[in-house]
């Protein structure tokens, strides 16, 4: 159904009132999906495309020495940040690289030991994708179900465990929902278990502490775009010891990265990384907390104003920034077109011709009404509160105005109860 049959035209048309001061549209607040880069970040990596433009691994001259020493400085400041070494750093093309790095390597690595893979239904398609290709390779694959709040159940991921069990990988924060996993708790499962434990910590890094020794982590996965530096650019922590996990590269050539990744490393990449690293250990206990505020303000501003509202995942184990809401009786499609001046994610997936739900909502149990009803917003370093005010106001407004075009609305206000009602076919 189009976005004009619900009346959006009008909404757009009425959105040509003088903006807040200090709100400039578009309105980026989908820092999920991306960040834009910090110009602390952007100020380090200068250097490096045009004065300091050696190869890391010219060994033989002073230009390749300055860049060397520049990748190096940048796995120190990584390393900080995870609690690892600079040496269990390994430079990748970003996150989906280092998740079949790590998981497409562990496999072939350890295949003589086993051919079990854990995961679970909600992870990120690089994820996901990775593992579907080596379920074709003949390793048997396990995807764990989530509870409604999306956590995973302990006890279900013990009992997937089998002897021929060689790696589990459950991310550590989701992109969708924000729900943060019991890391620590799986990792020493893992452990117990004599199982290399894989994390994807893309969302997580530089958002919420994270420490690898600590919390018995194996491998991580994080990239630089998420935390306001480049695209393109990411790494993958390897640990050494206790146990020391060894990978089967997937990138053959000169050898670089300690044989586990081939090729010419991005300089200008890894110092924005490693700086955007270095900023996160500095200033993510403040930037949590004013986004987590934030965050809550626009969740209350929400429910304060709208019936059939509803939070999707676990509040009390969530990224500071995420927050993923279902406004029931409100087609998602048409809701986007009515904010279309604002950047968020919808919890619809446009392939093809057809709009699929969310495959992370479904999971959690969800209708496919109310996963299509759904938006994610994702609060970043540079959003204000007059912004939230913006967003939160026009949305309301929107929902509101939706409503009134609903039938589905107006039966359920009237107390007619939709699941008994038997729907003509035309």
């Amino acid at each position: 159904m189009s976005a004009q049959a619900f009346g959006t035209d009008l909404i757009v048309a009425e959105s040509k009132t003088p903006l807040p001061e200090g709100v400039h549209l578009p309105l980026y607040m989908d820092n999920h999906a991306t960040t834009s880069m910090d110009p602390r970040v952007l100020e380090a990596m200068l250097p490096y495309f045009t004065g300091v433009y050696g190869n890391a691994a010219s060994r033989n001259h002073a230009f390749g020495w300055e860049a060397e020493a520049a990748v190096e400085k940048a796995r120190e400041q990584i390393a900080k940040l995870i609690g690892a070494t600079a040496k269990e750093i390994i430079f990748t093309s970003g996150a989906t690289e280092s998740n079949n790095l790590a998981i497409k390597g562990v496999a072939q690595m350890y295949k003589e030991r086993g051919n079990h893979i854990i995961t679970q239904a909600t992870e990120h398609k690089a994820v996901l994708d990775t593992c579907k290709r080596l379920e074709k390779e003949g390793f048997e694959v396990t995807y764990l179900q989530v509870q409604p709040d999306g956590l995973i159940s302990l006890d279900d991921l013990k009992a997937a465990m089998t002897d021929k069990t060689i790696l589990v990988s459950i991310m550590y924060a989701n992109n969708e929902i924000g729900v943060i996993q019991p890391i620590a708790e799986i990792g020493k499962l893992c452990h117990e278990k004599n199982v290399i434990f894989h994390t994807d910590g893309v969302q997580a890094v530089g958002k919420v502490p994270v420490n690898v020794q600590a919390e018995n982590i194996d491998l991580l996965s994080l990239t630089a775009h998420k935390i306001y530096g480049p695209k393109g650019v990411g790494a993958l922590y390897v640990r050494r010891r206790n146990p020391r996990v060894q990978l089967t590269e997937q990138i053959n050539g000169g050898g670089h990265e300690r044989g586990m990744r081939s090729g010419t490393l991005n300089v200008p990449g890894i110092v924005g990384l490693g700086k955007a690293c270095e900023i996160a250990g500095e200033e993510m206990e403040a930037e949590s907390k004013r986004l987590t505020e934030l965050r809550d303000y626009m969740k209350a501003k929400f429910e304060n104003a709208l019936d059939y509202v509803h939070v999707n995942g676990n509040m009390d184990h969530h990224l500071p920034g995420n927050l993923n809401m279902s406004f029931v009786y409100v087609e998602g499609e048409s809701l986007l077109m009515g904010i279309n001046d604002i950047a968020v994610s919808s919890g619809s997936a446009c392939t093809s011709a057809t709009l699929e739900p969310s495959y992370v909502l479904k999971a959690l149990g969800l209708g496919d009404d109310v996963a299509h009803s759904s938006i994610r917003f994702g609060l970043g370093r540079f959003n204000t509160k007059a912004e939230v005010d913006y967003v939160a106001d026009k949305l309301i407004t929107t929902v509101i105005k939706l409503r009134e075009l609903s039938p589905l609305y107006e039966m359920v206000k009237e107390g007619i109860d939709l699941s008994k009602i038997e729907w003509a076919a035309h």
